[in-house]
């Protein structure tokens, strides 16, 4: 990797005896997946711009569980959960940021429960709060006349009531943002959700993800824009699947604030 990214560990805060102003979750797909590395890339450069001082928790950082809970193995989400909490609350870790709305929904929802009571923030909350906050400008010229549609991902839209920010983050693009048929409340799931990632579709005549990229595709985008790494990969294979990938592409919302900032 020839780009150069400021990324500090909580350990290195805590050597020197400070705090960060967030603890940046990665979560597991924008740990070890090749294309949601992109958007964890993109979230860093963002947070380097506005000189955010953030940590990662490195190889300390584990699994949130939500995989596990929702496949049905309550045991081993307890289990990954409490280790996790072991961790953030050893280190007194207050306010967490994540790319992941999967990781975002279980740190904020499940695990007060278990004894970490954090303040959880979805990176395009975060990013919102910077452009507010003006530690972020930016002219936006990159994609000025091209259409872009937003899918709300489940676990940000629905379960949180997530709407505004990633859209008022778009705003800043200076694109053209067209609203699905099916969006905000009525939104369809990628179909990844629920642990489906990982298993095959069942019977059907058409799987989730192929009739969602549809309804984008209706709106006759250049860009798909998602804020979440499984909805990324979905999103791309319905692309695939409608054989579009010459005229649309899937990015997340911070990969197209990193390149509205020119990071």
């Amino acid at each position: 990797m020839s780009e150069q990214l400021t990324v500090k560990t909580i350990e290195e805060f805590m050597a020197q005896g400070t705090q960060p102003e967030i603890l940046f979750w990665v979560g597991s797909a924008g740990s070890y997946d090749d294309r949601a590395k992109k958007i964890s890339r993109a979230f860093v450069k963002i947070l380097n711009k506005a000189n955010v001082d953030f940590a990662v928790l490195g190889p300390e950082e584990s699994c949130t569980g939500d995989v596990a809970k929702r496949a049905g193995n309550e045991f081993l989400f307890q289990m990954q959960a409490m280790m996790n909490i072991e961790v953030l609350n050893g280190y007194e870790i207050k306010r967490i940021v994540t790319c992941d709305p999967h990781s975002f929904n279980t740190l904020k929802n499940e695990y007060p429960g278990l004894g970490g009571n954090y303040e959880v923030i979805h990176h395009t909350q975060y990013i919102k709060e910077l452009i507010d906050k003006g530690r972020l400008s930016f002219e936006g010229q990159e994609y000025k006349g091209k259409r872009i549609t937003f899918h709300d991902p489940c676990y940000l839209g629905r379960a949180n009531s997530v709407y505004d920010a990633p859209r008022e983050v778009l705003q800043k693009t200076n694109a053209d943002i067209i609203e699905m048929k099916r969006h905000k409340k009525t939104a369809l799931c990628c179909g990844a959700g629920g642990a489906q990632m990982f298993k095959e579709p069942e019977k059907g005549d058409m799987d989730i993800n192929v009739m969602r990229t549809k309804d984008a595709l209706e709106t006759n985008p250049h860009i798909i824009a998602t804020g979440c790494p499984y909805c990324n990969t979905m999103m791309t294979d319905g692309i695939k699947a409608h054989e579009k990938e010459d005229s649309v592409t899937v990015l997340d919302v911070a990969e197209l604030i990193a390149n509205s900032l020119d990071v």
